[in-house]
């Protein structure tokens, strides 16, 4: 590295050399790190292109379920979901063991129990867990997608947040076929509850069952909204709203 001498100090790249400021003092040094020509056919850069390939596979994977799940997802989903989901991908990958370094896949990992115990129970809104947000057993029915509440009381089987009036409740069965990309989802009717002490019984059930060769996925969606000249307006644009895949086979 050298020290900048002139008058004008700068910072960036130009051409082949970097221009920065550490310790209070202006350097500059050759561009470096290595070329992706290099990486791509270079013998010990081997373990490099096989991280990078099944890296790209988890991201794929994610975005099939995030795409698969996208209409329950705009409004029950944090701002770091796709990382979340594409970490979970990473370690469904993580127990193919039956393909090469370089060439598993989250799609051969999903088949197996401990793949799908990965699933269950995952939240897409770390802000509002379901566990968190809903204090009554669930009971599913996966070959229906039925999601059954028994005697619910909102005002104090749910932590609804402030100002809010009312809770609706949706349950969807999601058919996510991560090999090829292909999905298909069907969704309950909303069941919607003003949140006072009125025990109720629920049962969601989508209106169809999803087309597809790929695993099925039950969710539970609970949302929360705020009554205002008989109006019901989302709260918070969806910052309590819980979502979880709640049973997969």
């Amino acid at each position: 590295m050298a020290v900048q001498k002139s008058i004008l100090k700068i910072e960036g790249t130009v051409g082949g050399l970097t221009f920065y400021k550490s310790g209070g003092v202006h350097l500059v040094k050759e561009k470096g790190g290595v070329s992706a020509a290099k990486i791509a056919n270079d013998p010990n850069f081997a373990r490099t292109r096989e991280n990078n390939e099944e890296f790209g596979s988890a991201g794929t994977a994610g975005k099939v379920l995030r795409d698969a799940l996208r209409v329950l997802m705009l409004t029950a989903s944090d701002s770091l979901i796709t990382s979340r989901v594409t970490s979970l991908m990473h370690n469904a990958m993580k127990l193919d063991t039956t393909s090469v370094r370089g060439k598993r896949t989250p799609a051969t990992g999903l088949t197996l129990d401990e793949g799908k115990a990965l699933l269950k129970g995952f939240n897409f809104n770390a802000n509002a867990l379901l566990g968190t947000v809903l204090y009554k057993s669930l009971f599913v029915d996966i070959a229906s997608g039925t999601v059954s509440i028994g005697g619910i009381t909102p005002s104090t089987d749910i932590a609804a947040p402030a100002g809010s009036s009312h809770v609706s409740f949706t349950s969807a069965l999601a058919n996510v076929n991560f090999e090829t990309g292909e999905s298909d989802i069907k969704l309950s009717p909303a069941t919607n509850m003003i949140i006072d002490g009125t025990m109720t019984d629920i049962n969601l059930s989508p209106t169809e069952i999803p087309q597809g060769s790929g695993l099925n996925l039950v969710l539970l969606k609970v949302e929360f909204f705020q009554e205002v000249n008989s109006v019901q307006y989302p709260l918070k644009n969806g910052a309590y709203n819980a979502l979880a895949i709640v049973d997969v086979a």
